[in-house]
């Protein structure tokens, strides 16, 4: 078994290292790893250094780990603060090593003490990512929709409640679609804050060579009133088969407050002339998409797959910003074998209250803190989780209280990638 090597130095990196850990990471993500001056001038503009680390053998970067700070939206609308992780990679070179191990227990550690509830990321590969206490908290679907068979009326112009949908300029989604996110935001469990650099990346402001920026068309639905209830960014591609347009529309991002502005939005991307196929994008398992279409089967699922992964910080905090829709107590004993936020815990529900205290009372159930993450936002039912073995009920009837308290009546969902 091959052990760490001591002379492996991890920490933040220096102004001056910055190109190499671009480089390190490039190699890690399999791309080229050459780095230009843009591409410095870029990441030196928003990157933390305290907050980005290095692995350092003998000078040279091989290893990159950064973090950044983020609002999780929890069940009932609370945020959270949470640590988010991403630019994860170890040079293939020094796999096995625990560089990635040092490194997660480094920004961990300081994310515990800065008093982040949760941690947060969203996994390239499944099976790393447990052992550090993360567990996959929300699910994402893609569909790609069949336009003639879906069965829509080939008339349709737009929305019939008085509404309408409007392209726009990138300059319009600057100015209308940070306001409109919010609003998204805190009615989602998991879905996270965007900074302003989101909005200039997915608007061309900030572009690299690296990733040639291709204008997208930007959709806007206003209700009757002349509200923005929805928005959504679309890329189309220039198909023709034996002289019959086959083109597909893929869907960057689609965000809506309202039912209303979804179904307008959806039914805008099925009868733009000449589209046959739309691809939905990253969307939550229960969108409503499939359901829009007189035939659901037209929307058939190309991708479905963990998505956002939770690590929890402070498990007090955590239970408490949630809420329940039913009452009662429970003891959980959780375990954590990186001590960060294990122990014996009460939660207590009643009304509109919950509350969550160390205890030594007997525990009613025992699991990982990873499968508390998984359970926190309301996706996964504590029965599932004893049938598999990962979760130990101590006291009968305990998983079907748990459930009774955790689980939520819509799924969680994280539109974004980070």
């Amino acid at each position: 078994m091959t052990r760490p090597r001591s002379d492996i130095d991890v920490r933040p990196i220096g102004e001056a290292e910055i190109p190499d850990w671009i480089r390190a990471l490039n190699t890690g993500f399999l791309r080229s790893p050459g780095v230009s001056e843009d591409e410095v001038a870029d990441r030196s503009s928003y990157i933390e250094p305290a907050r980005t680390l290095g692995a350092f053998d003998g000078g040279r970067c091989v290893g990159t780990f950064r973090s950044f700070e983020q609002r999780l939206t929890a069940v009932g609308g609370a945020e959270v603060p949470a640590d988010a992780i991403t630019n994860v990679s170890v040079t293939a070179t020094h796999r096995r090593r625990g560089i990635l191990t040092r490194m997660m227990a480094e920004d961990l550690g300081a994310a515990k003490e800065r008093g982040d509830v949760v941690a947060t990321l969203i996994a390239a590969e499944y099976p790393i990512y447990g052992r550090y206490g993360f567990g996959p908290a929300t699910w994402m679907t893609e569909w790609t929709v069949d336009v003639p068979r879906a069965g829509l009326d080939p008339r349709w112009a737009g929305p019939a409640d008085g509404g309408r949908i409007d392209l726009v300029d990138r300059e319009d989604v600057r100015k209308l679609g940070p306001e409109l996110h919010e609003r998204v935001r805190r009615a989602r469990p998991g879905a996270v804050s965007r900074t302003e650099r989101w909005w200039q990346v997915e608007t061309g402001a900030v572009h690299l060579d690296r990733a040639p920026w291709v204008e997208p068309f930007f959709a806007v639905y206003r209700s009757a009133t002349g509200e923005v209830e929805g928005m959504a960014a679309y890329k189309c591609d220039d198909r023709w088969d034996d002289k019959q347009p086959a083109e597909t529309a893929k869907v960057r991002w689609l965000i809506a407050t309202t039912p209303a502005a979804e179904r307008a939005l959806w039914l805008h991307l099925c009868s733009i002339d000449w589209v046959t196929k739309v691809r939905s994008g990253w969307r939550g398992p229960d969108d409503l998409l499939p359901f829009l279409l007189p035939d659901p089967r037209a929307a058939r699922i190309t991708t479905h797959a963990d998505w956002l992964w939770v690590r929890i910080l402070d498990v007090v905090r955590a239970l408490e910003a949630r809420t329940y829709d039913g009452e009662g107590s429970l003891v959980l004993e959780v375990v954590d074998r990186a001590g960060l936020s294990g122990g014996r815990y009460r939660l207590e529900v009643a009304g509109a209250e919950a509350s969550c205290t160390a205890t030594d009372r007997a525990a009613e159930l025992t699991l990982d803190v990873a499968d508390l993450a998984t359970l926190w936002l309301g996706d996964e039912s504590v029965l599932r989780l004893v049938a598999l073995g990962r979760v130990w009920e101590e006291r009968a009837g305990a998983a079907r209280m748990a459930d009774a308290l955790l689980r939520t009546p819509g799924r969680p969902w994280c539109p974004d990638m980070f």
